[in-house]
């Protein structure tokens, strides 16, 4: 810091103005305040609480009384439906039905005055439990009540404990009420209020008791015992003298009318000529009705003085409040106003130091809102150090923020961006900067690789079958509009799997490739090629402006895919047949001109390969005709039509029974049973077939287990196994482990006895397939190559893959070729050296049998041993001790 002539610092020190400012007065009047407004507080709290535990206390009573007022027309209403009290009442029957109609009005009004009372009580306040215990009982007692499931003691009873216990509430609202500290007068107004309610309580449940006496008979129940009522009316006359203690003149008055009308004086004439005759006198039913009436009367009386005095309650426990809040409110006041005038001297004091304070206060401000201001240095001398140093993070800050405006604007290669900042601090963030550069630049190469690879096939980089999808409907969209014409071309090779059986599958990968760079060089700019799997290309085409363009077009390719293709130094030669779909106006649904340029497609193998050919009507029809066996499969599923058949495999040594391959057939009404070639394709084409999957493989573990019960395997030896095939379609579906699972879990099965069986392109086109194997096969259960040898699949690639058991194509076990024979060998051993077990399919002959046993072949099927059989008939086969091999 710079210094004067006499060596002294410059400006005057910036904590004498702050101890002469703020420290002592202000010290001294926050506490003084804080304490006063903190008592004040506290006594307007109390003052609130009370009030709110007053109004509480008027709900818990109201819902008090309507519940005694509904008990009495409830018990009445059981004794006039008593035949045997209506019979000695000698009552007419209309008179009876009056009664009975007055009873349940007033039934029906009392329990309305308690349910609304109920309902107003808050659920967390001090009656909130009582209150709900009490809608609870109420609930179940009047549907116990109203379907005669109690008798009159129980009912009594029950209405009883509720009244109870709201007034146990009440009690205890009241006690938190007078615990607040409530001065003299609110706590006797409080107290009265417990004491009207009191008499109220008894003078309701006399009635009740009275009639029971009087028309019950004074059995050995609590409701006709004259004892009970006789207690009940000595509590009422204690309450009553109770009632004296009155602490209001006004409420000693209202008291004074009630107890001395002429409907009281009546109802506690006859109630106390009961007590003192030593019992109930005997009345007829209108004495009893009137009695009944002028009883409610009574209570209401007494619930309207309950009223008054919670009114006069609450009238002193919200002046209470008002009174608590005027002094919090004065303390308040004070309080701000011996702070407001320490605050203007304080002011007065430290106006000189206050201007520096406040340039750089606002100064600091501005850069904490993201404005960047030069930063003026004035003022005491620590003013002025913390201005240069602001003024330093200042230029800092400038440099950050001219750093991250350019990683902003995605000017990665600014040379801001190397330029260090100062200091330590600054070589973090700097680094920071260089690191998200770093990153952003990842994350862009990586989300461009990443859309890439999810709309592309990663083999000959053109679009994939999902994005094929995307760019077909996007293209009859924009045909919509136009009202032009959409083409899509379905280039289905010919000759490929030879290629890949002779040179092998990188050969065959290098063809396809070489295909994808012909197609994309013969369409025109514009037109896109997408690979949609394996030898599957497709073209598409817009705008076309005639059919015969397409057909040209599609010449064009094929004779450009026909053209040698030089592999590894040997020119190889596969042709193309290619299918032609049009969209003339874009209605057409995307799904719908992919089916129709795929049988456009097949049609043109059909008829000699190396053609194009377009949809047509003949083909339309075709496929209508497959809808309609889409349509009969799915109502095969759904009405039982479907069956399955199940061939043994036998295992080759022993000829002893290993397992089962489930096979589905189809006996569909009017056309008898439909060869699984004929319907098994329809499914696989459409999302059906994960259905036929579904349904095999609950009906196979199903029946699995059901033999397993029937005919345990002898201990030591494994059980059966049953193999089903799932398709590949099947197989890519996210649900396929759900469903396996599900299967085994609905027949109990063990998931080791169950063998999936997939193809050979299934685990090398599909990686999600791939994946679900794994899962799978983590689960316990077995997985199987079907058909191996006919696919794509190299021998040195077993090791890699989720399975457990190869099973070898029949074309190759009934080959008469030494070349075959060998490859059989070849694959039995190469299995087995990577822990497979072998399955040889189609075995026919006995010579193919003896030669599998020679090999070493684990297992076998075929007709030379059994052909598919119905479940009963595989069944027998698993209760035969001897060996079950060739039939």
């Amino acid at each position: 810091m710079r210094r004067t002539n006499g060596g002294r610092r410059r400006g005057v020190p910036l904590w004498r103005y702050l101890a002469a400012l703020v420290l002592l007065p202000l010290i001294g009047v926050v506490v003084l305040a804080t304490a006063a407004a903190q008592a004040r507080a506290t006594e307007a709290a109390s003052a609130e609480r009370a009030e709110e535990a007053v109004r509480i206390l008027a709900l818990l009573d109201a819902a008090r009384s309507g519940a005694e007022q509904e008990m009495v027309p409830i018990l009445s209403l059981r004794v006039i439906e008593d035949p045997a009290i209506a019979s000695a009442l000698g009552l007419p029957e209309f008179l009876l039905l009056a009664q009975r109609q007055a009873a349940q009005d007033e039934a029906e009004r009392a329990r309305a005055l308690t349910d609304r009372a109920l309902s107003q009580i808050p659920p967390g306040s001090i009656g909130g439990p009582a209150a709900e215990r009490a809608e609870a009982d109420l609930t179940a007692l009047r549907a116990e009540g109203d379907a005669g499931a109690l008798d009159i003691e129980a009912l009594y009873l029950r209405f009883l404990t509720v009244s109870t216990d709201l007034m146990t509430a009440q009690k205890a609202t009241a006690a938190a009420a007078t615990a607040e500290g409530v001065p003299g007068p609110t706590l006797r107004a409080i107290r009265d209020v417990q004491t009207i309610a009191q008499l109220t309580q008894s003078a309701s449940r006399q009635m009740p008791l009275f009639l029971g006496s009087l028309l019950v008979g004074g059995g050995g129940n609590l409701v006709g015992s004259t004892t009970a009522w006789q207690t009940a009316w000595l509590d009422y006359t204690d309450a009553q003298r109770q009632m004296d203690d009155l602490s209001s003149e006004s409420l000693q008055e209202a008291w004074r009318e009630v107890r001395s009308s002429d409907l009281v004086t009546r109802v506690d004439g006859v109630l106390s000529s009961g007590v003192d005759g030593g019992g109930a006198t005997r009345l007829a039913l209108p004495e009893i009705a009137s009695l009944l009436f002028q009883s409610q009367e009574r209570s209401t009386m007494l619930a309207e003085l309950v009223a008054t005095a919670v009114d006069e309650a609450q009238t002193l426990v919200s002046a209470d409040r008002e009174r608590a809040n005027d002094r919090l409110q004065s303390v308040l006041v004070l309080g701000a106003g011996l702070l407001a005038a320490s605050v203007l001297g304080a002011l007065l004091l430290g106006r000189s130091v206050a201007r520096a304070l406040r340039l750089l206060a606002g100064q600091a401000t501005q850069i904490s809102q993201g404005s960047l201001v030069e930063v003026e240095v004035a003022g005491p001398r620590e003013v002025r150090t913390v201005s240069a140093a602001l003024g330093s993070a200042v230029a800092g800050l400038r440099r950050i923020q001219d750093q991250a405006q350019a990683v902003a604007r995605g000017d990665l290669d600014n040379a801001l961006l190397d330029q260090p900042l100062p200091g330590p601090l600054g070589e973090v963030v700097h680094a920071s900067v260089r690191e998200i550069v770093h990153s952003v630049r990842q994350r862009e190469e990586l989300q461009f690789a990443l859309a890439h690879q999810a709309t592309h096939d990663p083999l000959t980089e053109l679009p994939n079958r999902a994005q094929a999808v995307t760019l077909v409907t996007s293209a009859l969209h924009r045909g919509r509009r136009s009202g032009e014409m959409t083409g899509l071309l379905f280039v289905d090779l010919d000759g490929f799997k030879a290629v890949n059986d002779a040179h092998g599958h990188a050969a065959g990968d290098e063809v396809l490739r070489e295909v994808a760079r012909r197609l994309r060089a013969a369409v025109r700019p514009g037109d896109v090629v997408c690979r949609l799997g394996g030898d599957e290309f497709v073209v598409l085409v817009e705008p076309v402006h005639s059919e015969h363009d397409l057909l040209d077009l599609a010449d064009r390719l094929i004779g450009s895919v026909s053209e040698p293709i030089t592999v590894a130094r040997t020119p190889v030669r596969i042709g193309a047949s290619i299918g032609v779909a049009v969209s003339r106006d874009g209605s057409t649904d995307a799904d719908v001109l992919f089916a129709e340029a795929d049988t456009a497609a097949y049609r043109a193998k059909a008829h000699g390969r190396g053609r194009a050919e377009i949809f047509d009507e003949t083909l339309r029809l075709q496929l209508t005709e497959r809808a309609e066996l889409e349509a009969a499969i799915a109502h095969g599923l759904a009405h039982g039509e479907m069956q399955l058949h199940y061939q043994p495999v036998i295992d080759v040594a022993s000829d002893r029974l290993t397992g089962y391959e489930a096979l589905v057939r189809w006996q569909r009404p009017g056309h008898g049973m439909v060869p699984p070639d004929r319907f098994i394709p329809v499914a696989e084409g459409s999302r059906l077939i994960g259905d036929v999957d579904r349904w095999v493989l609950h009906e196979a573990t199903r029946q699995l287990a059901q033999w397993r019960t029937e005919c345990p395997a002898r201990p030591g030896e494994p059980g059966p196994t049953v193999a089903v095939n799932i398709s590949g379609r099947h197989l890519a579906d996210r649900r396929v482990v759900g469903d396996v699972a599900d299967a085994l879990a609905a027949s109990g099965l063990p998931a080791r006895l169950l063998v999936l069986e997939v193809t050979e392109t299934v685990l090398v086109d599909d990686p999600v397939a791939f994946d679900h194997l794994s899962e799978l096969r983590a689960m316990g259960v077995s997985i199987a190559i079907d058909d191996f040898g006919t696919g794509y699949t190299s021998i040195g690639q077993l090791r890699d893959m989720p399975v457990d058991t190869l099973k070898i194509d029949r074309s190759f076990v009934g080959s008469a070729e030494p070349a075959h024979r060998e490859l059989v060998a070849l694959m039995i051993r190469a299995a087995h050296t990577f822990g497979l077990t072998v399955v040889a399919e189609g075995v026919e002959e006995p010579e193919q049998l003896e030669r599998l046993r020679s090999q070493a072949c684990d297992q076998a099927q075929g007709y030379l041993l059994h052909r598919p059989m119905p479940a009963a008939e595989a069944g027998a086969l698993l209760g035969r001790t001897e060996a079950v091999g060739p039939v």
